[in-house]
């Protein structure tokens, strides 16, 4: 329930240290670490998708958003997390998938996805509506007051929504705004050095406000939550830019003036246990984060393909299932997901597809071909046992846990607690501690 949220967002503004750690992923192992990992630790669980992932119309995960919410539940009874202690969220619902009409049916079809997600069960709302459509004046950022009308348009399709489930809903609670770069990581270092400024800040927090008011809209501009703004952190191919408070002590002293708002931080993927622990600190409250997790689980699945290599390799009748070679193949052949990202070439842009930062191998995943390697890698695994040497050569912390029997040998659970390992620093970081 939302509650939970305004509860802990609460107890922040009372001067407690304490976050949320938002995830901001689709991919199922994902989900079952976070789940696992928020069940150990007694931490609110806040999943959240984003309008390209999970749409009315299935977007690239093939998901609807009751489809996705159904899955999430699921996921969090199988780890025994208490239902109270899972929150669904929507992230950057508004007109993007369709920007490309013009904006009246643009955002008609944007309503329709923020009524979608409602009717899920999705209670946490953030609204973006910070692109142009097809008609909006061409090559010129949209004009903030139109941005926030649009904004007030979602949230009354939104309120709407929730009014038709007759109180079976939890109130909704809004985040507005949306960062500076590019989401997925930068592709130029200059682009981490931005830290939104004060009076950016403040325009977004009052034209939204009177949007609101102008439409009725006053009880929801009350459970108005967060803002999203940019304290200079980020990460790019090869590099992770961290945060450093002083660049941005005027935008923490700055939320400090409302008694109900904390700033929600994107792109905190690949931050170091300090730095996030600061950035709560500094009232950057929400922390998101997403590519660091599917890249986690590259790194889990990539090690036990070495390791079917190592020791399967040659053994009659094993077929190995050449994943990182069918990762290159899939991502050869459908280059539209990473190649704008990427200014390499050669055996530099070969290690980017696999190894970047910016992962963009996350949206390959689904991939009917991966998909049956996937299966062949785990297939093979599950009836040759691995040796523990193997583990300790290529998942060495796996290894420990294996030996101290806190953890099973199970490939898939190597993967799933590899991921976990890159959870836990958000958690820790929201607990404060």
């Amino acid at each position: 329930m939302s509650s939970l949220i305004e509860e802990k967002l609460r107890q922040h503004k009372q001067g407690q240290p304490v976050g949320i750690p938002s995830i901001c992923s689709a991919h199922p192992q994902v989900l079952e670490a976070a789940a696992r990992q928020s069940a150990r630790n007694g931490a609110l669980l806040l999943i959240e998708s984003t309008c390209n992932q999970v749409n009315q119309y299935g977007g690239y995960m093939g998901l609807t958003p009751v489809q996705f919410s159904a899955f999430a539940e699921q996921v969090a009874r199988r780890h025994q997390l208490p239902p109270d202690q899972l929150v669904l969220g929507g992230d950057h619902l508004g007109p993007y998938p369709w920007r490309h009409f013009p904006a009246d049916k643009a955002m008609e079809k944007a309503c329709k996805l923020v009524e979608s997600y409602v009717m899920a069960g999705y209670t946490k709302i953030h609204l973006d509506t910070s692109m142009s459509c097809a008609d909006d004046l061409p090559g010129q950022p949209l004009p903030g007051e139109i941005a926030a009308q649009r904004t007030a348009e979602l949230c009354r399709a939104a309120e709407n929504a929730a009014n038709r489930l007759k109180g079976q809903a939890p109130n909704l609670v809004y985040v507005i705004g949306t960062e500076v770069p590019t989401p997925g990581g930068v592709q130029a270092a200059h682009e981490s050095m931005l830290v939104t400024q004060l009076d950016t800040a403040e325009f977004t927090i009052e034209t939204t406000r009177q949007a609101f008011l102008g439409r009725g809209l006053g009880g929801a501009w009350e459970r108005v939550a967060a803002v999203v703004v940019q304290p200079g952190i980020e990460f790019a191919d090869r590099e992770v830019f961290p945060y450093d408070r002083k660049r941005a002590a005027h935008l923490s002293s700055f939320i400090e003036g409302y008694d109900r708002l904390v700033f929600e931080a994107h792109s905190t993927d690949y931050q170091t246990g300090e730095s996030l622990k600061q950035l709560v600190e500094d009232h950057f409250a929400i922390l998101k984060v997403g590519p660091a997790l599917t890249f986690a689980y590259r790194e889990a699945v990539f090690a036990l393909s070495i390791i079917e290599a190592e020791f399967l390799k040659g053994r009659a009748g094993v077929r190995l299932s050449n994943l990182p070679e069918i990762l290159e193949e899939v991502m050869l052949a459908n280059p539209k997901s990473w190649e704008p990202y990427y200014q390499r070439d050669g055996v530099e842009l070969r290690v980017a597809r696999k190894y970047s930062y910016s992962d963009r191998a996350r949206y390959y995943w689904t991939e009917p071909s991966l998909q049956q390697s996937l299966s062949q890698l785990f297939e093979n695994l599950e009836y040759y046992p691995i040796p523990e040497t193997l583990i300790s050569q290529y998942l060495p912390a796996q290894y420990s846990r294996l030996r101290s029997g806190s953890l099973q040998l199970s490939p898939m659970e190597l993967v799933i607690d590899h991921i976990c390992d890159a959870i836990l620093p958000y958690i820790q970081a929201c607990a404060g501690d």
